[in-house]
């Protein structure tokens, strides 16, 4: 996912003029965001179909998170600059509040999962993760993030044991929450400390100081690996979910730059492009080490990707419209606020 709070949140000593010329920054050590493309880069298919599946009421959302329930089919997505989550529901066109603005502390909301059990897990970029039961729609657990150093919890991706990987953009790291850590922190009732299970720092390139790199997160069905892309680098990594190792994954026919948000579905991997208003499809090579970009399509209807996800053979696009009047850039947004379905992609 892309983006960072708007609001002052100390966790660090950051110089307030600092943080008032990086609105888009990370929490206790603000980073600036990568600065706006020119020009959308050039589509290598026709024009996507694009239509819209779902309004967000609301005149300041900025969506940035989607899932889908496994069990049903029904989508959430969640308000970056508010934290209100939505629900949708076939032949419902509207979008209904499943937690409003504020919930249980939490003002933010990034990336959003559904597990099998039905619990909703929301990542809130300035502290760690939420999880809420989706029957009672009350808060099951929570856990932070450690130390008062930035962090910009992202996205994060459901293993098939059930344990959840979190990214961090700032960090540079990938924190894993275990189902038996999820039973004591329910249990507890009390905030847990969220702990790193991938150190990504020593193999992701170069960048600009304050620039994001971890970003959107998958894992494999048979649970041998997660793939995480460096949105700075237009870089994805594959790590080892056993044995803790980490590699580059081969990337032929392109790269992942200003990608956001993954879905992996069959062989195939989609990621959404934010700046460059893309999304893109890639064939995922035998055991997660190679892939190779099939397509890439961009479209102004896209309204700045930050994420999507695959239900029924359809991409649900989240337009976050960041960049007009939101975390990314001036202007005024297109109310209201929508989720786009893609067809033929």
């Amino acid at each position: 996912m892309s983006g960072v709070s708007t609001r002052s949140i100390a966790v660090a000593t950051v110089a307030a003029a600092a943080a008032a010329a990086l609105p888009f920054a990370p929490v206790a050590a603000q980073a600036a965001a990568p600065a706006a493309s020119p020009k959308p880069a050039k589509a290598e298919k026709p024009a996507l179909k694009v239509s819209t599946a779902y309004v967000l009421p609301g005149e300041h959302v900025y969506p940035e998170g989607i899932a889908v329930d496994p069990r049903n089919g029904d989508l959430y997505a969640a308000s970056y600059t508010e934290g209100t989550v939505f629900k949708m529901t076939r032949g419902h066109r509207v979008a209904k509040v499943f937690k409003r603005a504020g919930a249980d502390g939490r003002t933010t909301a990034n990336g959003l999962k559904i597990d099998r059990a039905g619990r909703l897990w929301v990542t809130d970029s300035t502290h760690g993760v939420a999880v809420y039961n989706t029957r009672t729609r009350r808060l099951f657990a929570r856990f932070e993030v450690p130390g008062t150093a930035a962090r910009f919890v992202n996205d994060l991706s459901i293993a098939r044991d059930g344990s959840v990987y979190l990214t961090d953009s700032v960090r540079e790291v990938v924190y894993r929450v275990t189902p038996t850590q999820l039973a004591g922190a329910h249990k507890s009732g009390k905030a847990t400390k969220l702990q790193a299970r991938f150190n990504l720092t020593k193999v992701i390139k170069p960048h600009p100081a304050g620039a994001f790199t971890l970003n959107g997160i998958v894992t494999d069905p048979s649970g041998r690996y997660a793939l995480t892309v460096d949105s700075t680098a237009g870089e994805l990594f594959r790590l080892d979910l056993a044995s803790g190792k980490v590699r580059k994954v081969a990337l032929r026919g392109g790269g992942l730059v200003n990608a956001d948000g993954l879905e992996l579905k069959n062989g195939r991997l989609w990621a959404a492009h934010n700046k460059d208003y893309a999304i893109s499809r890639w064939r995922v090579g035998a055991a997660g080490a190679s892939a190779r970009r099939e397509a890439m399509v961009t479209s102004k209807a896209l309204e700045l990707p930050t994420t999507l996800v695959r239900s029924n053979g359809v991409l649900y696009v989240v337009r976050s419209q960041f960049d007009k009047g939101g975390p990314m850039g001036p202007g005024t947004p297109r109310i209201p606020f929508s989720i786009a379905a893609v067809k033929g992609f």
